[in-house]
């Protein structure tokens, strides 16, 4: 991936949404911090992640972690950890795997060692055909 003039960071792409205060920003954007590196590849300008809680602190709270990349599909991961911090790090976590394999995905394409197959000899393959019947091959010309 070449290299993006404005990387996108967690500080400066990150919201927060419904159950959480702006007061809550900085230390979810610490949790976050080590997706810097895994969002480094995109442009700040078309990266978004918002963050939200429904029923915070109750025992069926659930956390969302969004996801969107310009000219990618959105993503999106959920947790339904009852302890808010380890919920914000399986999201955490989910969305670096998926950033991953989305990533890994796409390589191949680019990756020129893994695009070299070695092309068949023509040589070796008409030495691997059977050989034709003459008597058949006189009956299918006459």
């Amino acid at each position: 991936m070449s290299a993006v003039a404005n990387p996108a960071t967690v500080a400066e792409c990150l919201r927060v949404g419904t159950g959480f205060s702006q007061g809550d920003r900085n230390w979810i954007a610490e949790q976050f911090a080590t997706l810097d590196s895994r969002l480094a590849g995109f442009h700040a300008d078309a990266t978004e992640l918002e963050v939200s809680v429904k029923d915070r602190e109750a025992r069926g709270q659930k956390v969302t972690l969004e996801c969107w990349i310009a000219g990618r599909q959105k993503i999106v991961t959920t947790s339904a950890e009852e302890d808010l911090h380890a919920a914000l790090n399986d999201v955490r976590d989910d969305l670096r795997r998926r950033l991953n394999d989305a990533k890994t995905r796409q390589e191949p394409r680019h990756n020129k060692h893994l695009r070299d197959v070695s092309q068949p000899d023509p040589a070796e393959e008409a030495e691997a055909l059977p050989a034709a019947d003459p008597i058949r091959a006189d009956a299918e010309t006459a």
